[in-house]
């Protein structure tokens, strides 16, 4: 072999150790699984998603999650328990409690908190919704309830990790980047997943991390973008002072040459994804301001929404999520924090009350009026909910055994409440619904299989929904 074939940067010791490792991996990998090599054969993902043909009949294009950061209390929003109220300050019963998982209630006297706001029964379907949610009652009708969710992690860094990856291993991909990988992207110029977080009044505001909107072990092109609500929506966004776009095109093409002489070498995904985000983030420099400016949009919308633009709030958040999604961004997902209260619950969620309510009123309304509710979902809920019992004598603790989300929008039958907890609102006792099985469910509406969608990752297949999960047909149009 000619010496000069050989490249300058790869040492002896370096060829000798990639080629050692390499060819036995390969080698040992084809025995145990000649399939891998077919499937490493496949073209690089670009704009289109790994998953083609879809497995079945899409009902969406995309979701809009807005994501109730902190456990929102099920027993003053969407779930109604009068017994509960009947027992307001007696002795939890010891039947429901006994030997069960409890948070910061752990060894403490346990006594029933009744609903410290009242219900309305809406619409023709008469679901029950808080008084204080009269403007998203409207949409009763359209809206399909899931009373009967649980989960297995009941303090709030490990539920958020297993509400949006699936897991509470680190490292798992987040159900945005899961879908952008199956699915891929229907925008060029914005990406096609992205994350924005607001908080309001009331309650504590509990940490919330990257890693829930990351890639895992997948490219690093397919994880969340944070989009920052007021200001500059993403950092230097906009071009150093004195630098021209054509003299910045010029520099991205010759960098990515060069990334691309590099991957032809070593063959490493990542430069892939550097070449990919180098020309997304040229393309966002002109897409991105576009979005952000609302100034074309009628006073009529930031009335039925009720925000000033770019304030920041939940709301304001609301219509970018619209303006995002009628641009083509697959998966938008919304934090609204400081929805943990251990304390002063009535006053507090009250707040919390006021800032969802017309916001997604509004949402919804907007999407419709847009013709874009067939193909989006609209997906509300927290990492868990809280506990009937009382915390400090007027809060409610982490609870994990049964809470309240809802979905609306293409695919989902609206109207109707699916589960059930027990009278006094502590465990799903009707139908229930794991964190997995939600997952399984919107993978469905998209077209995709859970059980197919996996990536090899350290000798194993890697799913959203690991080995479990369900479909929930009974919510399904």
């Amino acid at each position: 072999m000619n010496s000069q074939t050989i490249p300058d940067f790869l040492t002896r010791r370096h060829f000798l150790g990639r080629s050692a490792r390499g060819l036995g991996t390969m080698a040992l990998a084809s025995l145990l699984d000649p399939s891998l090599f077919a499937q490493a054969a496949k073209p690089p993902i670009g704009s289109k998603g790994f998953i083609q043909p879809l497995h079945h009949p899409a009902k969406v294009r995309r979701v809009i999650y807005l994501y109730m950061a902190g456990g929102p209390s099920h027993l003053e929003t969407f779930d109604p328990k009068p017994k509960l109220g009947e027992l307001h300050g007696k002795p939890m019963p010891e039947s429901f409690t006994k030997g069960q998982q409890l948070a910061q209630l752990q060894g403490q006297e346990l006594k029933c908190f009744g609903p410290q706001w009242g219900f309305r029964r809406y619409g023709k379907s008469g679901l029950e919704f808080s008084e204080n949610l009269p403007l998203l009652g409207g949409h009763a009708d359209e809206i399909c309830l899931i009373r009967s969710m649980y989960t297995d992690q009941i303090n709030h860094d490990p539920a958020h990790m297993l509400m949006n990856t699936g897991s509470i291993i680190a490292g798992r991909p987040s159900f945005g980047s899961w879908l952008l990988y199956g699915l891929g992207s229907e925008t060029e110029d914005l990406p096609g997943f992205v994350v924005m977080v607001s908080s309001g009044r009331g309650g504590q505001m509990q940490p919330i991390a990257a890693r829930q909107w990351g890639s895992g072990m997948l490219p690093s092109r397919f994880q969340g973008v944070k989009f920052s609500g007021q200001g500059d929506p993403v950092l230097y966004l906009q071009p150093p002072r004195g630098v021209e776009r054509g003299d910045q095109r010029q520099v991205i093409d010759a960098v990515n040459r060069l990334n691309r002489l590099e991957h032809e070498q070593v063959a490493d995904p990542e430069i892939l994804t550097r070449i990919a985000q180098y020309e997304m983030a040229f393309r966002m420099q002109a897409s991105v301001p576009d979005l952000m400016d609302t100034s074309r949009e009628p006073a009529k919308v930031f009335e039925l929404y009720g925000c000033r633009p770019g304030d920041g709030s939940f709301a304001s958040n609301c219509l970018l999520a619209r303006r995002l999604a009628e641009r083509g961004t697959r998966f938008i997902q919304l934090y609204h924090r400081d929805w943990d209260h251990h304390g002063n619950l009535k006053n507090d969620i009250r707040l919390k009350h006021d800032e969802i309510d017309r916001a997604c009123h509004a949402l919804l309304t907007d999407l419709k009026e847009r013709g874009m509710w067939d193909d989006t979902l609209v997906l509300w809920g927290g990492e868990f909910g809280r506990t009937p019992m009382s915390q400090s004598g007027n809060g409610r603790d982490h609870h994990i055994k049964g809470f309240t989300t809802w979905m609306a929008g293409g695919g989902v039958r609206g109207g109707i409440d699916h589960g059930a907890t027990d009278e006094l609102g502590y465990a799903a006792v009707d139908s229930p619904v794991h964190v997995n099985d939600l997952h399984a469910t919107i993978l469905h509406l998209f077209g995709i299989d859970h059980r197919r969608l996996a990536v090899r990752h350290q000798g194993l297949d890697v799913r959203l929904t690991g080995i479990a999960g369900e479909v929930v047909k009974d919510v399904l149009a």
